[in-house]
Order: structure tokens, then C-alpha cells, then sequence
């Protein structure tokens, strides 16, 4: 007979939840580096999330737009760029090499041809592929010259970056683009490219490009394993369909990569089997003491696994969720998501528990506290989600 798998329970999953994501008071990080390494990616759709995201976890919450800007824009400790399932996060930046060999070739390859069938068919062939070489060349050097550029400033010195092309023609999503917008993307893509500083405060969606810092190039098969083993001491135990749904690999790629790090299988409850590093076996305690949170919509911590029961109950997913399954606002208490919170126009942070089994005075006066502290380093300035869910709207409005 095989010998018997350890078990880990709903309760311990949280514990290592609360540790080391960085959310229980004991566990709160010095810097923003130290947040992102702990979590390995954090969610960059929404520029405002980053810092929230890095807010909630920092002992000293009202450093945190200074230290960010700094290690984001001076010192380049962190990078924001296209990573896994096509989407833009902010990584340590010794992780580029890592996340660009891994999850950023196999997009790149398909979202260059994809460039390039739809310029050419889109313009008669007006427009090529060698005549695309020819500008991007010409935009790279621009930037290199300018540092950071937005693409209005880019435009200036490349005129043929305005260039349109038809994408769908005849169909009901036809629609007009520019060079320009498709090209960055790729380029953002294939880590030629990274976001740099946007334009007015932190919470601005308007952003300059820079070139991407150089970084070596390393094979899939090396990368895939070392991207894998992080998120697994982060987020372990975590199952197939968790790896999968994260990476945005293959299954034959995740079941690959689990291999080579020499990955454990534990069982869950319900009988469902995760993984965990070779070094991560022994039972985890959990924190000192209860602990209460208030994270933004695209949170790494409520966006981390696919599958979300053990931590969000799916009775909140209606109200918490949009519908292309972008989290908004949570409120947390002792490992698991209890209900959502907004920020008025007025600046009126208001929050509401929706799961109120096992929210008693201690954790109410938790979240306030909370709250207070949310509210003192946001000061004058007012957040409002990229993706708007249902409980978000309803508690901006007051209704």
C-alpha cells in the first residue's frame, strides 16, 4: 500500500493564507518589494489595485505611494508588465526573466501573428508586415531616445504609428485601430516593453511606456518549474485546476512543471487532491490572534485560486463578482471573505458583511479598525474599481 497523504484542512489553508499573504497584523511586510516577492504577482489591471493591494499589507500603510513610486519608478525593484493569462501585473523584477520565458512567449507568438494577419488583411495590403518592422524599429529607438513615452509623444516622432487598419471587417464587431495601440500591446507582450509612469497621481489608468529592462533569456522548460515552485510556497496547497487557471498553461505544461519541482500531493476536504513543495509538508500554525482586512477588487489573495470555496462562500459571489469574474472590494475576517466595501464620491468609506455567521463584535470592531486605517492613508483621494460589482455600486450609492 502507498503511504497514506497528509491532509489539509479548510482551517490550515487559511492559517498559511493569512502568513503568507501577508494579511495577518504579526505577518504585515516592510516594503513593497517584500509584498510582491510574498506574493509573486500583483494584479496591475487596475493601477489602483497595486497599491492597495500593497497598503493592506504593509505594517506602515502610509508609506506606501512613496515606497511604491520608488520601487516602481527610481529604483525598478518592480516591474509592471504582461504576464499570465495575457494580463498586466507588477513583479519583483527578478522575476521577469521568469514570467517572460514561462507564460509571455506562447501569448507573444500568437499576439504578433495576430497583429500581423489583421494589418494586412485590414488595410488591402496597404499596410505590411516588413512596412510594421520598419515603424516598430523607428518607435523602439523613439523610446529608448525619449526614456518614457506615452503614445501621443511616440506619435510625434513616428507619424506612422497613427495608421489605422479595419479589425473584422464586415462583421458586427468591425471596428477601427491604430498601429499604435495594437503594437505596444505586442511589444508590452513579447517584455520589449514595460508600463512606466502614468500620468497625474497613482490612481491614473493614463501610463507612459518604457523599454524593458534586459533580462536573459531562459527556456520554458526551466522556467515554467521555477514560476510553478513560487506560487506553490505561496499559495500551495493549491489543486491541478488552480495551476492551470492561474498559469494559463496547458494541463500537459502544469502536470510538467509539477514533476520537475518534485511537487507532494496532499487531499483537501471533499476528497479533492492539491499540491505542495517538497519542503512545505509540515502542519502550518495559525497566526496569534484573529485578523480582519480590507482588500481592493483584483486582489491577488481573492483572485489567487480558481477554486475559491474554502475562502468565499458561493452564496457572495453574485454580489462580489462581475460578469467576466473580476473580484471587486472584500472584507476579510480570520481567512475568509465575509462581505465588500466602497469608497463614496464624497470620500466615505463604507463597508457591509454579507456572511454574518461567526462576525461578531470582536470582528466588527476588527474591520472598523480597519477601515480607520484604510481611510487615513487615502486621505483626500477617491478610488473607484475598473470593474464595478454589484455590492460595490450598491454601497457607492448609498441604496
Amino acid at each position: 500500500m502507498g503511504e497514506e497523504r497528509r491532509h489539509i484542512a479548510v482551517a490550515e489553508r487559511r492559517a498559511r493564507l493569512a502568513l503568507r499573504h501577508r494579511l495577518a497584523g504579526t505577518a504585515h511586510a516592510a516594503s513593497p518589494e517584500e509584498v510582491a516577492r510574498s506574493l509573486v504577482a500583483l494584479h496591475g489591471t487596475d493601477p489602483a489595485t497595486v497599491y492597495l493591494a500593497v497598503g493592506a499589507r504593509l505594517a506602515d500603510a502610509g508609506k506606501t505611494v512613496a515606497e511604491l513610486d520608488r520601487a516602481l519608478y527610481e529604483d525598478r525593484t518592480l516591474v509592471r508588465m504582461h504576464g499570465m493569462r495575457h494580463t498586466v501585473f507588477v513583479f519583483p523584477a527578478e522575476l521577469a526573466a521568469v514570467v517572460h520565458a514561462s507564460t509571455g512567449l506562447a501569448i507573444a507568438a500568437k499576439a504578433r501573428a495576430g497583429l500581423i494577419k489583421d494589418l494586412v488583411s485590414g488595410s488591402d495590403g496597404r499596410l505590411s508586415e516588413e512596412w510594421l518592422a520598419e515603424v516598430e524599429a523607428s518607435a523602439l529607438a523613439a523610446l529608448a531616445r525619449r526614456g518614457q513615452a506615452t503614445v501621443n509623444e511616440l506619435v510625434q516622432d513616428e507619424p506612422r504609428l497613427r495608421e489605422q487598419f479595419t479589425y473584422g471587417a464586415g462583421r458586427s464587431y468591425e471596428s477601427a485601430h491604430t498601429v499604435s495601440s495594437r503594437l505596444m500591446r505586442v511589444l508590452g507582450v513579447e517584455g520589449r516593453v514595460v508600463r512606466g509612469r502614468p500620468l497625474g497621481s497613482w490612481t491614473s489608468t493614463q501610463f507612459r511606456w518604457a523599454v524593458a529592462p534586459p533580462h536573459p533569456e531562459l527556456p520554458p522548460s526551466e522556467a515554467q518549474p521555477e514560476l510553478l515552485r513560487r506560487w506553490l510556497a505561496v499559495c500551495g496547497p493549491a489543486t491541478e485546476a488552480d495551476l492551470k487557471w492561474w498559469t494559463g498553461w496547458k494541463v500537459t505544461d502544469v502536470r510538467r512543471a509539477l514533476a520537475a519541482i518534485g511537487a507532494v500531493a496532499v487531499s483537501l476536504d471533499d476528497g479533492v487532491t492539491g499540491y505542495v513543495t517538497a519542503d512545505d509538508i509540515a502542519p502550518v500554525p495559525g497566526p496569534a490572534a484573529p485578523w480582519a482586512a480590507l482588500l481592493p477588487g483584483l486582489d491577488p489573495t481573492a483572485m489567487g485560486w480558481q477554486e475559491r470555496d474554502w475562502y468565499l462562500s458561493p452564496s457572495l459571489r453574485p454580489a462580489l463578482f462581475d460578469g467576466s469574474g473580476n473580484v471587486g472590494p472584500t472584507v476579510w475576517w480570520d481567512g475568509r471573505v465575509v462581505g465588500g466595501w466602497a469608497q463614496r464620491a464624497d470620500g466615505a468609506l463604507v463597508w457591509r458583511v454579507l456572511e454574518p455567521a461567526g462576525v461578531g463584535r470582536e470582528a466588527l470592531a476588527a474591520i472598523e479598525t480597519e477601515a480607520d486605517r484604510l481611510r487615513a492613508w487615502l486621505g483626500p483621494t477617491r478610488i473607484t474599481p475598473r470593474f464595478r460589482t454589484p455590492l460595490e455600486k450598491e454601497l457607492t450609492t448609498g441604496q
